[in-house]
């Protein structure tokens, strides 16, 4: 099992980086609740659950180049349930097409809720 702060590094590192489509649902299953819900914006509906989630990434890696990679840009902090983690988003050693951070709400030892914020250009 995880420890909390390595929960939302995986979420990063390990899902969002993996470009293959098995691996990653096999990581959402150690790392977010089945019923995970994800919030992409303030204005957008939950995205919610593994199949919609590991979707969600397909559709954006297809969009990023092969290069892109999700870094972070200090290690996680948890206090109690929470979690924030903050992100850079390019190839490795460039400066970075995006930045931001990551939220998550635990329960269970697991992700149950994940917010996105993505810094303004």
């Amino acid at each position: 099992m995880a420890t909390a702060a390595k929960l939302l590094e995986d979420s990063l590192l390990v899902i969002w980086n993996d470009r293959n489509v098995e691996r990653r649902l096999e990581a959402m299953a150690k790392t977010y609740s089945s019923d995970i819900h994800f919030y992409e914006s303030d204005t957008g509906n939950a995205i919610i659950g593994h199949q919609a989630i590991n979707e969600l990434i397909s559709k954006l890696q297809r969009e990023w180049p092969i290069e892109f990679q999700f870094e972070l840009n200090k290690p996680s902090q948890v206090n109690r349930t929470i979690q924030v983690i903050s992100w850079n988003l390019g190839p490795k050693g460039a400066t970075p097409v995006a930045t931001g951070m990551d939220v998550a709400i635990t329960e269970n030892d697991l992700i149950k809720s994940l917010y996105l914020f993505l810094d303004a250009k």
